[in-house]
């Protein structure tokens, strides 16, 4: 029996949170898009709203209070929950190891890798009880779950650790149909990514103007990765800048 399925969208407000969940839309899902920004997230389910059926539900992915409040939201007004998009994220100014205060250091943390503990955690209950059973997670991993950029310890082991929640999402969710996987980006066309036009530190200590790509081709990854049959998972799919400096050596 056929049903509409319902996406949560974390960071949705801009970006590749914003581009996916309105892609995701236009897939057919019934998207819940969730961000701090209540003006910005309003925005953009303004537009969503254009292309099918979605909800904006403010949230701060730092406050645990806040995530059970969403999850409690999305379970009231739909009774299930079919995909959830991991994509809230942040990072620590870019300074030496030895420099990055303990506050930058949990907030990162606590963003990056606790939110989406717990998220996972509200959705393998609701994916587990509903009928049909099951659903699919997706983590944004990046570029840096595999590779850092100088100066950038804190994002960097969390979205390290982020490969480590993929798996075992992937792992502990097959006994309930629940998929896990994880999209690695590389310098999507965003407003966070406008500064490499100017010129972006690398390892060797210059700078260099790094190519980026259309944040819709993240978007499409999306739509693929989520509209696959419970019985099929896209592990890990990396999707990046053809030109970026990944790689080889740069």
């Amino acid at each position: 029996m056929s049903h509409t399925k319902v996406a949560l969208v974390t960071g949705a407000s801009a970006g590749i949170g914003k581009a996916s969940a309105l892609a995701l839309i236009k897939a057919g899902f019934t998207v819940v898009l969730t961000a701090r920004r209540k003006d910005k997230l309003d925005e953009a389910a303004a537009e969503g709203a254009k292309l099918g059926t979605c909800l904006a539900v403010p949230s701060d992915m730092t406050d645990p209070q806040s995530i059970a409040a969403l999850f409690a939201t999305v379970k009231e007004k739909f009774g299930r929950l079919d995909l959830l998009f991991n994509n809230a994220g942040v990072g620590a100014p870019a300074m030496p190891l030895e420099d990055l205060p303990f506050d930058k250091w949990q907030t990162v943390v606590a963003t990056n890798l606790t939110a989406p503990f717990l998220c996972t955690q509200h959705a393998f209950r609701m994916m587990k009880e509903q009928t049909p059973r099951g659903g699919r997670i997706i983590n944004n991993g990046s570029i840096s779950a595999h590779s850092p950029r100088p100066f950038t310890v804190a994002y960097t082991a969390t979205k390290h650790a982020i490969t480590g929640l993929t798996k075992s999402i992937a792992l502990d969710g097959r006994a309930y149909d629940i998929a896990g996987g994880q999209i690695d980006i590389g310098n999507a066309a965003t407003d966070l990514t406008t500064r490499m036009a100017d010129g972006i530190l690398q390892p060797n200590g210059e700078k260099m103007v790094e190519p980026r790509m259309d944040v819709q081709n993240v978007a499409d990854a999306i739509v693929f990765m989520a509209t696959r049959t419970l019985d099929a998972n896209v592990l890990f799919l990396n999707v990046m800048a053809t030109k970026m400096p990944f790689v080889g050596r740069g």
